[in-house]
């Protein structure tokens, strides 16, 4: 009998608890994997307390990112086999031995990464390719502000935008994270409890500004964004504060700027499946020839994912905390 990680009510930590489940089948597109690893990411938190937007039929446990071994696939399903290594961007479901998952939204694990490393790639390869690279047009040549380098998502946005040849502004709340976003290939590090991030930004591109934002903190940041912004800049806005603010149309219009808000996991499966295929194509190779590499703060075992809450709660994190499930993954029954 599999088991998996589920809470009753919303609250701390000690609300989530390991418990029996079903066995899945998978439904005629999809697949279902054994796991062995999954990532935890910030809106697992926010659902925990019962503040995250959780889409219908979204499966209970909490999860958006695994890798592990293909168990069993749908009828309609020819590009993957059981036996299969693979991760998978999830809809939810991750906290637990086995998980389905549209077929479409599986991709293979780079070669020379762990199972492990290769859980903290789904979610945040596909949420920085989406809005950076799809969105907001980041190319060579372009300069990207990139806020929370310590984060899973800014310690992989800062790795990819420098990949693809962009020049990479990023702000951090220690010492020990901006030296980590440098490290990681930021060419400015700011401390924004030290610094004025905004002052800093515009004296570092001359006044000009960036030409995209990937911005985490939401509402608190939206007016020193818009100064932030290059003309035809684009902000985008991918988590934080929602509370209502007030949006200088005027400046957004002057710079002939764009502001975009959005969810991954709110996107319908076509966006979804599209997404997947072009980090497949695009992003997945830059593991492989080792210009982007997995940046794993912690590993805790899945069960013990509490504890793995909490730590990521601490905020003395930089990069990913990954619950591992190997001595369950890969059993049915």
């Amino acid at each position: 009998m599999p088991s998996a990680v589920l809470f009753d009510q919303p609250g701390g930590p000690d609300v989530l608890q390991w418990r029996p489940v079903e066995p899945l089948h998978p439904e005629v597109d999809q697949v279902v994997i054994g796991v062995e690893a999954a990532g935890i990411n910030n809106a697992d938190l926010l659902q925990r307390r019962g503040r995250y937007p959780v889409p219908p039929c979204a499966p209970r446990p909490l999860g958006l990112e695994c890798a592990g071994t293909i168990l069993a696939v749908g009828a309609a399903v020819t590009a993957w086999s059981p036996g299969d290594q693979a991760c998978a961007l999830l809809d939810g479901g991750g906290y637990a031995d086995e998980v389905a998952v549209p077929a479409t939204q599986v991709m293979p694990i780079p070669a020379g990464l762990t199972v492990l490393e290769a859980a903290a790639v789904p979610e945040v390869a596909c949420t920085v390719y989406s809005n950076l690279g799809m969105i907001a047009g980041l190319t060579a040549g372009h300069t990207v502000l990139i806020h929370g380098a310590g984060g899973g998502i800014g310690s992989f946005a800062i790795q990819w935008a420098t990949a693809i040849g962009a020049h990479v502004i990023t702000t951090a709340g220690s010492d020990a994270k901006v030296r980590a976003g440098l490290e990681l290939g930021a060419r400015e590090a700011i401390n924004y409890r030290q610094q004025d991030f905004m002052t800093t930004t515009l004296a570092a591109t001359g006044g000009l500004g960036v030409d995209a934002i990937l911005d985490v903190v939401g509402s608190d940041y939206l007016g020193r964004n818009l100064d932030c912004l290059a003309p035809d800049g684009h902000l985008v806005i991918i988590g934080g504060s929602t509370a209502p603010t007030m949006l200088d149309l005027g400046l957004l219009m002057s710079k002939r700027a764009s502001v975009t808000a959005t969810m991954l996991r709110a996107r319908p499966a076509d966006q979804k499946a599209a997404i997947v295929a072009g980090v497949t194509r695009d992003v997945l190779p830059l593991f492989e020839a080792g210009t982007i590499r997995v940046v794993v703060d912690t590993v805790v075992p899945l069960r013990n994912a509490a504890e793995a809450h909490r730590l990521l709660e601490s905020k003395q994190t930089v990069g990913k905390v990954i619950l591992d499930n190997r001595v369950r993954a890969g059993r049915r029954g």
